[in-house]
């Protein structure tokens, strides 16, 4: 992390997984007081969550109060499940006038019950919006922000070296283009697992992504396929928690969730085999999921 003079907004995280420290510990912080972290994590001895922040050197804390005290620019995130949870914890130790920013892939009507809460700890909301992995991209990752205080928030994350855009004045448009996303991203994985898995087992899968590939050339099957697999084992459990906020944003709209539902079901599945992904090859990828269905 590189550092610079100048006054910029004390920073702290909630919540310090993957995202945060991919964020924290490669963006270009213009200030010199020191970034804190709290995360319920940090009450075990020996965590991952302990060692991002010492890498990152980020200060962590096992509680809101000591992380949060002062900081003007918070990250959450979190989990999609617990995004809502989180900004209830947090709104007691909150400085007035803090900028929230919501990087938690939630349905816009969570994160407006959200944004309820921060503004009355007196904070200021922004829903924020992270538009791709975070590897390998990291803090350079694009982001969407939305809400009365985005273009403010968006600003900062400029001088920090980050890409955001405003997508919206209401809180809920950035999530909303987040979490439909979603539905073709997070449900292809769940499709191309299905398929594939099938055809492997079927003992044609060579024909099957042949047809795929004469059909849409645009797409190695086969990488894309071994890609998801992956995906959905490594971080299917995320995946799972998001596509539940995608069902409820559907019905919340009098939409059916039937495709979003059935992702759900997969995401947990795969991510519920506890299955170390391996080398990059679907063949052998797929073989070690059907073994474990």
């Amino acid at each position: 992390m590189t550092e610079s003079a100048g006054n910029f907004p004390a920073i702290a995280f909630v919540g310090f997984g993957e995202a945060s420290h991919a964020i924290a510990v490669h963006w270009h912080n213009p200030g010199t007081a020191a970034i804190r972290a709290y995360d319920c994590k940090l009450m075990e001895d020996g965590t991952l969550v302990r060692d991002r922040c010492r890498q990152a050197g980020v200060e962590g804390h096992a509680s809101p109060g000591p992380a949060l005290a002062g900081a003007e620019l918070i990250f959450c995130l979190v989990t999609a499940d617990q995004a809502l949870d989180a900004a209830k914890a947090c709104a007691a130790s909150l400085a007035t006038g803090a900028l929230w920013l919501d990087g938690n892939s939630c349905a816009p009507q969570t994160k407006q019950k959200a944004a309820e809460v921060i503004a009355a700890a007196g904070g200021r909301y922004v829903d924020m919006a992270i538009m791709a992995p975070v590897y390998p991209k990291r803090h350079e990752v694009p982001v969407l922000l939305a809400g009365p205080h985005a273009k403010g928030a968006r600003q900062l994350l400029l001088q920090l070296g980050m890409r955001p855009e405003v997508a919206g004045e209401r809180v809920g448009d950035a999530s909303s283009i987040k979490m439909l996303r979603s539905i073709i991203v997070k449900g292809l994985e769940a499709l191309t697992s299905e398929c594939l898995l099938a055809a492997r087992r079927a003992g044609v899968e060579e024909a099957v992504i042949a047809s795929l590939q004469a059909s849409d050339p645009g797409i190695d099957w086969r990488r894309r396929g071994a890609y998801n697999l992956e995906r959905m084992l490594v971080h299917g459990g995320r995946r799972a928690a998001e596509m539940e906020e995608v069902c409820a944003m559907l019905t919340a709209f009098g939409l059916p969730d039937w495709m979003s539902r059935s992702t759900v079901e997969w995401q947990h599945c795969l991510a519920g085999l506890d299955l170390d992904p391996g080398a990059e090859d679907l063949a052998a990828r797929a073989d070690r999921v059907i073994e474990r269905l």
